[in-house]
This record gives C-alpha cells, structure tokens and sequence, in this order.
C-alpha cells in the first residue's frame, strides 16, 4: 500500500519537491524520512530538489541513501568545481548555473546525487527552479519511465541551455557597443564594462565546459547502464555545450576587438589633437617671433624710421600664418 503523502506545504524549509514516480508517473509526494524506503522499491525513483539546504537537512537525506560522507561535505558548499565523481553505486555531478541578475552574470551550482532508485538535486546560488524541468518530464511519462537516468540528463540539459538566454542578453549588449565603437571613444564607465563582460565570459567558460567531459563520462557503461535511447540524448547535451561554448569564445573575441579598437579611436584622436596643436603652434610661432624680434627696442632697426613698416610687418605676419594655415589644410592638420 502507498504511504500517507506529504503535502507541499509540510515539506521542511530547503526541500523545493520530494516526489517518487513508477513508470514515468507521480506516485505521491513524499516526506524525507521515507524517501530511502521508496527508492528500493522496483521500478519506482524517488526525485527531490533542495535550496541551500543545512547540513541537517543533507544528513537526513545521506542516510536515506547512504550517500559519502565526502560528496556530503561538498554538496553542502558552494565553489566547487564542474566535475563527476563515483562513490560505489551512486554518482555525485557538480554543475555551474548562471543566469543574467541587474546586467551582470550571476554564478550558482547544482549539486547532484544519482543512484538506483533516486536524484537529489542541491542548489546553490543564482540558478533557475527546477520545476519546470519536472512539469517536462511528468508531461511525458514513457520517457519519464527510463528512471533516474532520464532525469539527471533532463537536468543537466536544462542547465545548459539555460546558458543560452545569458549569452543572448550579452550578444545584445555587445551589437550596442560595436554600433558605436568607431564614431566616438568610449568613456570608462563603458571599458570597464567591457573587462567586467570579459571576465564573466571567461567565468561562464570555465563552468560549462567541464560538463562536456561529464557527459562523456556519463556515456559509458561503467557509469551509467547503457541505454540506446539515453546514449544520444547525452551525447546532444555534450553538443550544447559545445555550441555554447563557442558562442562565448565568439562573444569574447567581439569584445576584444571592441577594446582594442576603442583603444585605437583613442589614439587616433590624442594624435589629431597633437597635430592640431602642433600645427597652431607653428602659426602662433611666427607672430611670437616677429613680435619678439621688434620688441627688442634697438635704436638702429630695419623699417623702424619708416611710416609703412608697421603695416608691412603686419602684412608679412598675416601673409606667412595665412600660407602655414593652407599648408597644414593640406595636410589634414587642421
């Protein structure tokens, strides 16, 4: 006989769902305590989710299923790195999650614990809920009906793609700087959002990638019975991950050249500024010398006695800054 079903409002606080299924379809919602009990029954897994749970909440949950006490001690902490790791039969997998939070990426995990009969899900940090993943799954029961197998790649798919809408978001953001790279130098606000993009990219990289090397893992048999229907579905995950890859080497290159070439435009102004000056102090230079010359006040000066010197001096003055003027035109100087 089933077991009395807990209600969603008696679950305990870190505890999102705590459900058991049998072919591909809820049996019941479960409290924790009988989670072990259901999960030894044939054809029948048991599928929680947890929030930053405490460590009373994980060690309740370690002995429904005899979890190590080492994939405990990680799952109850966050900055771990993306990697799989086999404690007898059961398989703990570390994912990184990201999702775009006020214009900038926002960095979480998904720890997960896979064995005979059960998923545990542990989140940490910024990370999309799960549920939607299950209302997908419990959509379709025949596939559903794989196991605990099924879920961990519907998971781990979910989490990919979720990398997705944040690469889109940041696509958008860089389309606007490159509108204007060329026509204006940005200001530092802006090529310190160029760095921060860079190095969240770069972040999101080292997050993603390692779960190509999970999935290829998963694909073998000494890890995962091999199952023709979930071989493909894992090996589509590891090609998510390629392309999402990819698109963030692709974005990081956009960004670099946005930064040299605002470097560029930056340069390319201070050296017009330059020239500019350059050039008016080479016209100013003229006048001063002249000036300076007749400002000297010697008694025996050329054009001193005569009554058009004054106006020929200014004539030359004019003439040579108006001749400089024109040459720098032609130029570009000015």
């Amino acid at each position: 006989m089933d077991q009395p079903v807990a209600r969603a409002q008696d679950l305990p606080a870190g505890v999102v769902a705590a459900s058991v299924y049998a072919g591909g379809r809820r049996v019941a919602d479960i409290p924790i305590a009988e989670a072990g009990a259901w999960a030894h029954r044939t054809g029948h897994v048991v599928w929680i989710g947890l929030l930053e749970p405490d460590e009373a909440l994980l060690r309740q949950v370690q002995a429904q299923f005899h979890l190590h006490d080492l994939a405990i001690e990680d799952a109850g902490k966050a900055h771990q790195r993306p990697k799989i790791e086999q404690y007898g039969d059961s398989l703990f997998i570390v994912a990184r999650t990201a999702q775009m939070v006020e214009g900038r990426i926002a960095f979480g995990e998904t720890h997960l614990f896979v064995g005979r009969g059960y998923v545990v899900s542990v989140r940490h940090g910024a990370s999309h809920s799960y549920t939607a993943v299950r209302r997908r799954c419990e959509a379709c029961p025949t596939v559903l009906s794989h196991g605990e197998h099924y879920v961990l790649y519907a998971i781990l798919d979910f989490i990919v793609d979720n990398h997705m809408p944040v690469l889109e978001a940041i696509h958008a953001e860089v389309e606007q700087f490159e509108d204007h790279i060329l026509s204006r130098t940005l200001t530092p606000a802006e090529v310190e959002r160029l760095y921060l993009l860079r190095r969240d990219l770069l972040r999101l990289r080292n997050g993603v990638v390692p779960l190509a090397e999970v999935c290829r893992r998963l694909e073998h048999a000494e890890l995962l019975p091999h199952d023709p229907i979930l071989q493909p579905l894992l090996r589509d995950v590891s090609d998510h991950v390629l392309r999402v890859k990819e698109e963030i080497e692709s974005l990081r290159e956009v960004l670099a050249f946005a930064f040299e070439a605002s470097i560029m435009t930056a340069q390319s102004q201070q050296t017009d500024i330059t020239r500019k000056l350059a050039a008016w102090a080479a016209i100013l230079a003229v006048p001063t010398a002249i000036a300076g010359i007749y400002g000297m006040n010697f008694e025996d000066m050329p054009e001193l006695k005569w009554h058009l010197g004054y106006p020929a001096v200014l004539t030359a003055i004019v003439a040579a800054c108006a001749v400089l003027y024109w040459r720098f035109r032609r130029l570009g100087w000015l």
